[in-house]
């Protein structure tokens, strides 16, 4: 039986844990029968011939920048049946100098609204906050979601900028606090999926750092994720 092949590119900001983090993920891949190989960069991207060959990118490479040919080449293999999947800032985060990324993934991280101002020790934590993912009801029959309900994190909570071709399967609510300078609850997609082309992408936005990825509704959803947006 010829393996499948997955591609792990990983990097960028270092809070996120890319290592780690998708190391989490690639025994997962080579017990589902994937053959994986590690890029730290998206130069693989332009690597035509390669990127033919793989049927699933899991990619973990927040505030990067991509190259026209990188950017070209990720596109095609997309476009041609290559599933792109990820979680957090490492897809939804990745290649603020590419506007065509943006597009591709049809949700692009705007915010994280941390703690009250004087709750603040300028550590990570200070964007922690608790909060809800809500499970739509397309979610109860999706093989990403199935069975899985609404769950609580404590973590920093995505604000999104997305359009109305991403398909979402959950979402959560930024409340009002007396210190926030909007006035009414903003809902943000959670988790979703887009069709680009003959390829398939899935975006989760919790996975902050790994005991995130550790919780097992995110961990469930993820490696559901990877499977689904394979070819």
């Amino acid at each position: 039986m010829t393996s499948k092949e997955a591609l792990v590119v990983r990097g960028g900001w270092d809070g996120h844990q890319p290592v780690e983090a998708t190391d989490r993920f690639i025994p997962f891949l080579r017990d589902s029968g994937y053959s994986v190989r590690i890029e730290e960069s998206p130069k693989i991207y332009a690597d035509a011939d390669y990127m033919s060959t793989v049927d699933l990118i899991l990619q973990c490479n927040t505030m990067n920048t991509i190259e026209k040919d990188e950017f070209a080449g990720l596109r095609a293999a997309i476009e041609a049946g290559t599933g792109l999947a990820g979680w957090h800032g490492g897809i939804a985060d990745s290649y603020r100098n590419e506007s065509d990324y943006l597009h591709l993934i049809g949700g692009q991280f705007a915010c994280h609204p941390g703690k009250h101002p004087d709750e603040r020790i300028g550590e990570q934590s200070d964007n922690y906050v608790p909060y809800r993912v809500n499970m739509l009801p397309a979610a109860a029959d999706h093989p990403i979601t199935r069975g899985i309900g609404d769950f609580d994190l404590v973590t920093e909570q995505y604000w999104v900028l997305a359009d109305d071709y991403i398909d979402v399967l959950a979402t959560t609510t930024q409340a009002v606090r007396a210190w926030d300078p909007w006035n009414r609850p903003v809902t943000s997609p959670a988790i979703w999926t887009r069709q680009w082309g003959k390829g398939r992408i899935f975006v989760a936005t919790p996975g902050h750092r790994v005991e995130i990825l550790d919780d097992p509704n995110v961990r469930t959803i993820i490696e559901r994720g990877l499977l689904w947006a394979s070819r």
